[in-house]
C-alpha cells in the first residue's frame, strides 16, 4: 500500500521536511508535486521525478530527482521551485496567523502533465506556518509609524530589530514574525503604500525611520542601548541609511542593496541627498518580456555622483552586507565592495559582505521559491540627457522586473544566509557597545 510521509506535517516554515513513500514496488518510476494557493488564490506548483529504491521506499533526503523542476538530492526540492501559474507572481504571506497549505501528491508514473490524467496514489498537506504559538503580534500606529511589532514569548527583553521591505510596498510582516520566533522583537516597518502613509514612495525622510527606532528601544521588552535592521533592496538603501545616520542602530543586515541614494530624494533634518542619475535607455528586455535595470543607474564612483553616497565610515554599529551574484536589478556586488573599500579608506573594519553565486536579488528565509522576476508596487525614474536632469513626474513601470537567480544556488543561499543573519544579530545585539 502506498504511503507518503512529511514529518513535521505541521512546522515553521524556516524549518526542514523529511518526506519519504513507503509501500512502493521496486524501483518504479514516481512523480511528487506539491503545491498551493496563497491567499488570493494563485496557484503554485511544482514536480520532481524519482525512483523507488530496491526495497520499495523513497527517502527525499537520500535520493536524487531525475528531473522535473529540479536534479539531484535536494531534501526541500518541492519547496523552493514551487512556481506561479500566472507568470511574475511572487509567493507572499500576507496573513502571519495562518499557515500556507502545501499538497505533497505521490504518483506511481512520470507525470508532465497538469492536471495529471490519474488520480495520486498517495498524498499529504504540510502546513508551513510564519508564527510561532504563543507569540505578541501588535499593530503599530503610533505617531507617525505604522507597522506591526512582534514579541516572542516571555519576559524578555528581547533583541530589537527594524524588518524593512522595498519597492513592493505596504506592510510585510512574514520575515518579522520568523524572525521573532527564533528570539529577536521585531518590529516590520511600512513606509509607503500603507493606510494613511504616502500612495507612491517620491522621497525618503530618514526621521521617521529613526522615530520607529526610538519607539522600537523604548519598549520594556527590547533590550537596549542599540537595534538592528534587515533589509532588502530599497529596503537595504534605507537600511545603510539609518546605519550611517542614527546612533541607535547596533547592527545592520543590507540585502543587495545600493551604497548611494537612489531613485528618490534623502532627508534627514537638514541635510538633503539627491539620487544617483537614472538612464531609462540602459533598461533592457529580458526573453520573459521582464525589465532588467542591472546598467539603469549611474555609477557612484563618478566624481559628479559622489555627494549621493553614503558616509558609511560615520557609521557606529556593524554592518553585513548579503549579496546574490546573479542580481540582476542592481550592481549589489560591485556597490558593497565599494561600500567596504570606502570603510577601509577610513581606517574602519567594522564591515563585512557574503556573496552567494547563482543567488538573484530576493533573497527570502529559507525554503521560499525563486521569485525571478515580478511586479513592484511603483518604480519611479530620474533620466538624464547628458546632464543631471530630474523628471518630476513619475516613471511608472508596467512590465515586471528581472531579479534574478538560479533556483537550486539561490535556496541554498537562502538557508545559509538566514542563519548567519541570526548568529550576527546576536553576537552585535546582545554584547556590550562600548566601543560606540
Amino acid at each position: 500500500m502506498f504511503q507518503l510521509t512529511a514529518t513535521p506535517a505541521s512546522a515553521l516554515s524556516d524549518e526542514p521536511v523529511h518526506i519519504r513513500a513507503t509501500g512502493l514496488p521496486p524501483l518504479q518510476p514516481l512523480t511528487l508535486k506539491a503545491s498551493l494557493k496563497d491567499e488570493k488564490g494563485n496557484l503554485y506548483q511544482s514536480k520532481a521525478f524519482y525512483q523507488a529504491d530496491e526495497a520499495g521506499e523513497l527517502d527525499l533526503q537520500r535520493a536524487p530527482s531525475m528531473g522535473g523542476d529540479y536534479v539531484g538530492v535536494h531534501p526541500m526540492g518541492l519547496f523552493w521551485s514551487l512556481k506561479p501559474e500566472r507568470p511574475f507572481g511572487r509567493l507572499l504571506k500576507r496573513d502571519v496567523n495562518s499557515p500556507f497549505l502545501v499538497t505533497l501528491d505521490l504518483y506511481d508514473f512520470l507525470c508532465s502533465q497538469d492536471p495529471a490524467p490519474a488520480p495520486p496514489r498517495a498524498s499529504q498537506v504540510v502546513q508551513r506556518w510564519f508564527c510561532r504559538p504563543g507569540t505578541q503580534r501588535v499593530p503599530i500606529r503610533e505617531g507617525r509609524v505604522r507597522g506591526t511589532l512582534f514579541l516572542p514569548p516571555g519576559e524578555g527583553p528581547f533583541p530589537g530589530i527594524m524588518d524593512l521591505f522595498g519597492g513592493v510596498g505596504g506592510l510585510i510582516e512574514f520575515r518579522a514574525s520568523l524572525l521573532a520566533a527564533r528570539g529577536f522583537a521585531v518590529l516590520a516597518v511600512a513606509y509607503f503604500a500603507y493606510e494613511d502613509l504616502p500612495t507612491r514612495l517620491e522621497e525618503v525622510d530618514l526621521e521617521y525611520f529613526e522615530e520607529a527606532a526610538n519607539l522600537l528601544l523604548a519598549h520594556p521588552k527590547v533590550r537596549g542601548p542599540g537595534i538592528g535592521v534587515l533589509s532588502v533592496s530599497k529596503g537595504a538603501e534605507i537600511g545603510l541609511a539609518m546605519a550611517c545616520f542614527l546612533k541607535q542602530v547596533a547592527a545592520a543586515v543590507l540585502i543587495n542593496g545600493p551604497n548611494a541614494v537612489c531613485d528618490f530624494p534623502f532627508r534627514y533634518r537638514g541635510l538633503v541627498m539627491s539620487p544617483i542619475p537614472a538612464f531609462l535607455e540602459r533598461m533592457q528586455v529580458h526573453v520573459s518580456g521582464a525589465v532588467r535595470l542591472l546598467h539603469f543607474r549611474g555609477d557612484p564612483r563618478e566624481k559628479l555622483n559622489q555627494p549621493s553616497v553614503f558616509p558609511i565610515e560615520k557609521a557606529r554599529g556593524q554592518i553585513l552586507f548579503v549579496i546574490g551574484e546573479d542580481d540582476q536589478s542592481i550592481k549589489s556586488k560591485a556597490y558593497a565592495e565599494q561600500a567596504l573599500e570606502q570603510l577601509k579608506s577610513h581606517g574602519r573594519s567594522n564591515g563585512r559582505m557574503l556573496v552567494y553565486p547563482g543567488a538573484g536579488h530576493l533573497l527570502e528565509p529559507p525554503y521560499a521559491p525563486l521569485c525571478y522576476a515580478s511586479r513592484i508596487y511603483s518604480v519611479s525614474a530620474y533620466a538624464s540627457n547628458n546632464h543631471p536632469l530630474a523628471l518630476s513626474r513619475n516613471y511608472s513601470l508596467s512590465q515586471p522586473l528581472l531579479w534574478g537567480g538560479e533556483p537550486a544556488a539561490h535556496a541554498a543561499a537562502q538557508e545559509h544566509a538566514w542563519g548567519e543573519i541570526q548568529k550576527f544579530f546576536r553576537q552585535h545585539l546582545t554584547q556590550a557597545r562600548s566601543q560606540l
